[in-house]
């Protein structure tokens, strides 16, 4: 039912049509009268009838003014217009209005009914196509995000793709393609399924505020943005966007990001990011890679030399600290060199090898059976995980086995020590080479592990405290004999030296304060 508002300002005229027309027989109903147009007007504006039947001269704001300021607030509203025959003419200054009904007076029912038949079949009409109209464009929001995403599919993976094509969906996307852009590809870590690749997708979209269009290809999400001139506020968006999805799917996520470039050559940037993720195998713990990161990628062989003994040396001693941080240098210098993929893994499985013989029998079958494992993983990272674990696990299965050895060894050292003190030529390489038969650097880290003295300060210290004894025990004893007995041979202005930075004075100064 459409509302009817009646205006006229003869109240006989008023009530004649209201009650003469049957409102419900022309899809109507009449909401209201009024007997001028300030009246009516302002029912106009509290109750929006759909109709006005209004008569043309009427005081304080007729009929031609009512419909001019109607059409102001409300040109929804439609007007059927009555007039005397000499107003005709004058009624038809209403057209700019849209008003297209005039009865003249004095009318009946069939002219009004007529007239409202009209009316209403017009409003159904414009209702129906308002209604198709915005049912289009229902739809159009409902498949417009699936359309920009198969825009850039096409944009970065069929080269016939243009500008031409760009300026043809410029309007619908109300997108500005004129800006320098940049390609983010997301690559998730792990098995991945469609929700995945949607969840990263709208994380993405919420937390990047120049997004330009989306997409997935295979197992990559694809966003399009503005290229931001602030790179750190880009990195640490990303970097939300990364624990975002971790937070929820406990899943890694790598991004490459292309350098900014116009949106024409979005092929160009999307073949970079793929080219990008081809070195995340060297990323760090950011998951991030830009096309800097693989300007030095594909050193020569040359550039990186593996020393074995370097890490194996302190995990077959069982020197935890050492061996870490002989890792920990190992890895660092494969990251510098960025040697091809391959044959950084071959360097690494030969330092993993090395490592797997120090282990026990009954666990080497175990360690050989993960190098297909090793040579599989797609991080340098992953990688390194794996020999931290082998080097603790050998380093401290080493440590609790040669613990006795070590103690045992340190005693004979400090045997001989006390035993070659008055010798001059006592050194480390001597004990070690001639008498023990040993590497002297290993025998010099074994021993001040052990004692927390380096062998020369040990044998220095020891000599000192010899001496000390012997002034208590023989007050008249020369310096010189002390220097040769304690292995300064015919020197004893050095043994002087040496016992003044030790003790604090020279021997004669000693004596006289022992007396």
């Amino acid at each position: 039912m459409y509302k009817v508002l009646l205006v006229d300002d003869e109240r006989i005229i008023l009530d004649g049509i209201s009650q003469m027309v049957d409102w419900k027989a022309y899809r109507t109903e009449l909401a209201g009268t009024a007997q001028n147009g300030i009246q009516a007007y302002e029912k106009i504006v509290r109750e929006s009838p759909d109709i006005v039947v209004c008569d043309i001269r009427m005081p304080g704001l007729d009929g031609l003014e009512l419909v001019a300021k109607t059409y102001a607030s409300h040109p929804h509203i439609k007007f059927v217009l009555l007039s005397g025959y000499g107003e005709f003419e004058y009624a038809n200054r209403a057209m700019q209005y849209g008003v297209k009904h005039y009865l003249l007076k004095p009318t009946d029912e069939v002219k009004i009914g007529g007239a409202l038949k009209e009316v209403t079949d017009e409003l159904t009409l414009n209702e129906n196509k308002e209604s198709f109209i915005q049912e289009m464009k229902g739809r159009l929001r409902k498949v417009l995000p699936h359309v920009k995403e198969q825009v850039l599919k096409e944009f970065v993976t069929n080269k016939t793709y243009g500008r031409h094509d760009l300026e043809e969906y410029r309007s619908l996307f109300e997108t500005n393609f004129d800006q320098p852009v940049r390609l983010l590809l997301f690559q998730l870590e792990g098995i991945v399924e469609y929700e995945h690749q949607f969840a990263v997708k709208n994380i993405a979209e919420d937390l990047l505020d120049t997004t330009l269009l989306s997409t997935t290809i295979g197992q990559h999400v694809l966003v399009l943005i503005e290229n931001q001139k602030d790179q750190q506020r880009l990195h640490q968006q990303l970097q939300d966007i990364r624990c975002t999805f971790k937070q929820y799917y406990k899943m890694d996520v790598t991004i490459a990001i292309s350098d900014p470039g116009p949106v024409t050559l979005a092929r160009k940037l999307y073949r970079d990011t793929l080219q990008c993720l081809n070195y995340r195998f060297y990323l760090d713990e950011s998951g991030m890679i830009t096309t800097e990161d693989t300007l030095h990628a594909g050193g020569l062989e040359g550039t990186f030399v593996l020393d074995e003994e370097r890490l194996c040396m302190p995990v077959r001693s069982g020197h935890r600290n050492e061996a870490e941080l002989a890792l920990t240098e190992f890895v660092q210098e494969l990251k510098r060199a960025q040697l091809s993929i391959e044959m950084t893994k071959s360097y690494i499985i030969q330092q993993y090898v090395s490592l797997i013989r120090l282990t026990d029998p009954d666990q080497m079958q175990e360690r050989y059976a993960r190098i297909p494992e090793i040579a599989e993983m797609s991080t340098l990272q992953a990688i390194q995980a794996v020999l931290e674990e082998t080097v603790r696990e050998i380093t401290l299965r080493n440590f609790e086995q040669n613990k006795v050895k070590y103690n045992a060894i340190v005693r004979k050292v400090v045997e001989i020590i006390e035993e070659q003190l008055g010798n001059s030529e006592l050194t480390l390489n001597l004990v070690a080479n001639d008498m023990l038969y040993m590497n002297a650097d290993y025998l010099g880290k074994l021993f001040k592990k052990e004692t927390g003295e380096k062998f020369s300060n040990y044998v220095m210290k020891l000599r000192m405290k010899r001496a000390t004894e012997m002034m208590a025990s023989d007050p008249d004893i020369k310096i010189f004999e002390m220097a040769e007995r304690l292995g300064f041979g015919d020197n004893p202005q050095y043994f002087s030296q040496v016992f003044k930075k030790q003790i604090g004075c020279t021997p004669s100064e000693y004596m006289k304060k022992s007396d």
